[in-house]
């Protein structure tokens, strides 16, 4: 039996026939991470869309966060003609959408007219890298924690507003409160069981440090069923706290206290009747309970964590929450059950895994998790030794720093083999001109601190 809010195909054509469904929304996730796609009516998906998906245009693949065309992109442009790429409906995906009346929701795969995939498109980078590691008869096994700030502005208010004198949810630090989480706990309600409904298996929900800030937490699963998840709770909500006239926000660094993390946990696993469920990650003789493949799998990460950072950081407010002493990571650098390190080694048996905490609330999932099984790739195929876990303090232990900007990550990705190897020119060059388009963006904007400091000072 499958997860309340599922529905097979023959599921879906039943509750479009007796009336219960008028709209299937049918997205994928753009390279911002965002939920993009078309509300279809239900009678033509049944009919046609079902079978032969539906178009829309590959500028969705090239544009900037405000829907801009913009230059360098090899895979769209004006002199291309911004033509089409085919969403196909992945129905394992199939689900409802409770927080929607009458709406289901597919998520697709990318292809050109031609059926070809759309490389560059996140979905299929992580599926690429899931094949790699499907050669070697493993699946990889998942988990993200995202956290985000709740406002009680409503989203359209803040807008006029440019965001600025927003009302936090909370008036101080919540981490693990009660009381004042209490006060959000109509929203962070309606936002668990409507997950709950469209799927997903929520664990819980906590507080966290800065104002307003709280952390839902998801089952782990396979690591495509994941990313796919975290689409889909992240637009929903939203959707849900501007249906309470409240708003959230994931961005990595909202203001100057702590930040929105999205740790990640991951853990290979063996395939067996077609299933990841075979621990290789753990040795009972180990000291540590650590394998000779997941001591690798680790030393893997270490050696390409500044290379890949670009895929857990990819927007210029993301190098604003690598702070000394703030529990986002600065030191390249692992180390048992230690939140000071970027990379954090915890579980026993089955449940050994490594806690990726570079990336931030504003992270493409399939990206980063793509960039961990490659990394780990790396390390297991060149059998790369695993140096002593740090001890104690990582912000003050003297290793290597994760780049402190986009820039510096842009060129260290850029000169990465490993990365180049793994995805390909075509996947990586189509990143680095996004990262480079929005450099320049930053670059050329005129921001409130250098009024406050030189309007009248200067």
């Amino acid at each position: 039996m499958g997860a309340p809010g599922m529905l097979s195909k023959a599921d879906l054509e039943h509750r479009v026939a007796d009336g219960e469904i008028d709209t299937v929304i049918v997205a994928f996730c753009d390279m911002q991470g965002r939920l993009t796609g078309k509300r279809i009516s239900s009678r033509l998906f049944v009919e046609e869309v079902a079978e032969h998906g539906a178009e829309c245009c590959n500028y969705l693949l090239a544009v900037d966060v405000d829907m801009n065309t913009v230059d360098g992109y090899a895979i769209s442009s004006w002199e291309t003609g911004y033509g089409d790429m085919v969403m196909t409906p992945d129905f394992s995906t199939l689900r409802l959408v409770p927080w929607l009346p009458g709406t289901a929701l597919v998520m697709a795969d990318l292809s050109w007219t031609d059926g070809t995939p759309v490389k560059q498109a996140p979905r299929t980078i992580l599926q690429g890298q899931l094949d790699r590691l499907a050669e070697r008869g493993m699946g990889a096994i998942a988990a993200t924690e995202l956290e985000f700030m709740v406002f009680d502005t409503p989203y359209r208010e803040a807008f006029k507003t440019d965001y600025r004198g927003l009302v936090p949810a909370t008036d101080y630090n919540i981490d693990y409160a009660m009381l004042a989480s209490t006060r959000m706990e109509p929203l962070l309600r309606d936002i668990r069981l409507g997950m709950e409904g469209a799927g997903l298996y929520c664990e819980g929900v906590k507080g966290e440090c800065n104002l307003g800030q709280q952390e839902i937490g998801f089952r782990y699963d396979e690591a495509l069923v994941v990313c796919d998840n975290h689409t889909i709770y992240k637009n929903g909500a939203k959707e849900i706290a501007d249906q309470h006239g409240k708003s959230l926000t994931f961005m990595a660094k909202y203001d100057e206290r702590e930040g929105n993390s999205c740790h990640i946990h991951i853990s290979f696993r063996g395939i067996e009747d077609g299933v990841a469920k075979v621990p290789v990650f753990a040795d009972p003789d180990d000291e540590l309970g650590m394998s000779k493949m997941f001591r690798s799998f680790v030393a893997g990460q270490l050696a390409t964590l500044r290379e890949m950072t670009l895929f857990y950081a990819p927007n210029i407010n993301s190098y604003k929450r690598y702070v000394d002493g703030s529990f986002a990571p600065t030191a390249v650098a692992w180390g048992i059950d230690n939140r000071t390190c970027a990379l954090r080694v915890v579980g026993h048996g089955q449940g050994m895994r490594m806690e990726c905490r570079a990336p931030g609330g504003d992270v493409n999932q399939y990206l980063a998790v793509a960039a961990l099984i490659a990394g780990g790739l790396h390390g297991i195929d060149q059998e790369l030794e695993l140096p002593d876990a740090v001890q104690g303090n990582a912000y003050t232990s003297g290793a290597e720093r994760i780049p402190t900007t986009m820039a510096e990550a842009m060129e260290l990705l850029d000169n990465s083999r490993i990365a180049r190897e793994a995805f390909g020119d075509d996947v990586v060059d189509h990143y680095l001109n996004y990262a480079r388009v929005e450099l320049k963006a930053f670059n050329a904007a005129v921001t409130d601190w250098e009024r406050v400091r030189g309007f009248e000072r200067l």
